[in-house]
């Protein structure tokens, strides 16, 4: 897949049929618009072109006090369309002056001029343009003067009940594991870089690795106590390269014994820190070693509990061995 990130340097695509949208997630809703958009292409000989935006336009429009939480950070979404079989992506830069072109001059000035596409297909609700006026009648209109064909993905298609990120970051954040990973297609994951706790895991014999995600943007799932599979880089690997050395965030059988079994609190830890300040702890069921300033990347396999206050520490050490043994058994299904 070719990656452009500079929309003046687009090349001239063959028969290029084109789609647009932020594809947070790229889940399964997304990619029944990825097939759509290859059969088009196999049909004339075209080239495959997802058009997407970064920074994500809600940053740009949206409530500048409200923080965005997303599915994939921009290497994430790269990486997961890549595997997905698409030729072109085009990651064009959202900004404020972007964010004004009407409707119609963002089908002329953007779509047309940049991309001449030979065919472009939407999902049934896109909206683009100032004050998201833009519609699938107004391509329509466009395309009988323009000549462009215009193919569009209905509800019904896309899924009969509606995947959309929102439901995925709603079902991730209140601990619904099984949800997320069916509409995702995949299990979630997120990347974190191991940093210096105060150690007292050691002491309850389950040493924890604590994990600073550093994309603030990234959503980190809802406090509790999750089973996880873990990926450990290579001390000096780039971690933004590692997703298409394992496929990229997908974990299926074919790849699960590269994986270390782990459970992994997210949360304040009530019972012995007063501070609530929230943070991620993994356990690594099977390794010893160190690894502070390695990158893990953690896959959600399914929640375990929420996050509770316990009577004193022999009592969370009791509750920690059962969470071992759900963990492990798990894991190994």
């Amino acid at each position: 897949m070719q990656v452009y990130r500079d929309t003046g340097k687009i090349p001239d695509f063959r028969n290029g049929v084109v789609t647009i949208g932020t594809f947070d997630g790229v889940h399964t809703g997304h990619r029944q618009i990825i097939a759509q958009l290859k059969e088009e292409a196999n049909q004339i000989d075209g080239e495959t072109v997802i058009v997407t935006f970064h920074p994500h336009p809600r940053r740009v429009v949206g409530d500048a006090s409200r923080s965005v939480q997303l599915l994939n950070t921009i290497e994430e979404k790269t990486a997961l369309l890549a595997e997905a079989g698409i030729d072109h992506l085009v990651i064009c830069p959202f900004t404020e002056h972007f964010s004004q072109l009407t409707a119609e001059e963002y089908i002329t000035e953007f779509l047309l001029k940049k991309f001449n596409p030979r065919t472009i297909v939407i999902g049934y609700d896109h909206r683009f343009g100032q004050g998201r006026k833009g519609d699938y009648k107004l391509l329509e209109d466009f395309s009988e003067k323009y000549g462009f064909r215009l193919k569009e993905i209905p509800a019904h298609i896309i899924n009969e009940s509606t995947v959309s990120s929102t439901g995925i970051r709603n079902a991730l954040l209140a601990g619904d594991t099984d949800t997320a990973s069916k509409l995702l297609g995949y299990d979630y994951f997120f990347q974190g870089t191991v940093i210096e706790g105060n150690k007292l895991g050691r002491t309850l014999g389950y040493p924890t690795a604590n994990l600073d995600v550093e994309n603030p943007e990234k959503l980190i799932p809802g406090n509790g106590v999750y089973a996880v599979s873990v990926e450990l880089d290579e001390p000096g690997d780039n971690a933004a390269g590692k997703f298409s050395q394992t496929s990229t965030g997908y974990v299926d059988k074919m790849h699960l014994d590269k994986l270390h079994a782990g459970m992994m609190n997210i949360g304040v830890r009530p019972t012995i820190d007063q501070s609530a300040r929230r943070t991620i702890e993994i356990n690594l069921l099977n390794f010893s070693g160190d690894l502070y300033g390695r990158t893990l990347t953690v896959y959600l396999r399914k929640f375990l509990r929420p996050e509770l206050k316990f009577s004193g520490l022999d009592a969370l050490k009791q509750q920690l061995a059962t969470d071992r043994q759900q963990a492990l058994q798990i894991l190994r299904t």
